[in-house]
């Protein structure tokens, strides 16, 4: 199947809200090899002026992953995940993502870049606390493959 230019532009319902807990910023900094004190200790953290612990900047792609899942999920754009590389990503903070926030994510797919027969496709992820506030935008680029000429024989 081809990717659907169609689909261009779409926006999607928002994810399930996301509830950040200091668990999960702890595990995901010690994934991402992260030892500032402000992702572990809470009283580093408010020494900083936050209300709890904050989350490494790229724990954003933990709740942005979970919207553009509406988009590989959706048929009618026709993304064979099997086929997918990861190409890029990229993150504008609007103001840091704290423990105890209550996260929405609304992913649109922004752009449909044909090549060959297959196709780069851009999602923008808008995160915003369940207050309305900004927290980070998410842009993800997919190239899809296209299916060799073996395959489709």
């Amino acid at each position: 199947m081809s990717i659907n230019t169609e689909a261009e532009g779409r926006v999607y319902p928002s994810a399930a809200p996301y509830q950040v807990s200091r668990e999960a910023i702890r595990e995901f900094a010690g994934a991402v090899k992260s030892e500032h004190p402000a992702h572990h200790d809470v009283e580093a953290a408010t020494a900083l002026g936050h209300r709890d612990l904050v989350a490494p900047p790229t724990f954003a792609v933990v709740v942005a992953q979970r919207a553009e899942a509406a988009v590989v999920a959706d048929s009618e754009v026709g993304i064979d995940f099997s086929r997918v590389v990861h190409a890029d990503e990229r993150f504008t903070h609007h103001a840091p993502i704290l423990a105890g926030d209550t996260l929405n994510a609304q992913v649109t797919l922004d752009r449909i870049r044909l090549m060959g027969a297959g196709a780069m496709v851009t999602t923008r992820v808008e995160i915003t606390t369940a207050e309305g506030e900004a927290r980070s935008t998410v842009t993800s680029s997919l190239l899809v493959r296209a299916e060799d000429e073996e395959e489709s024989a």
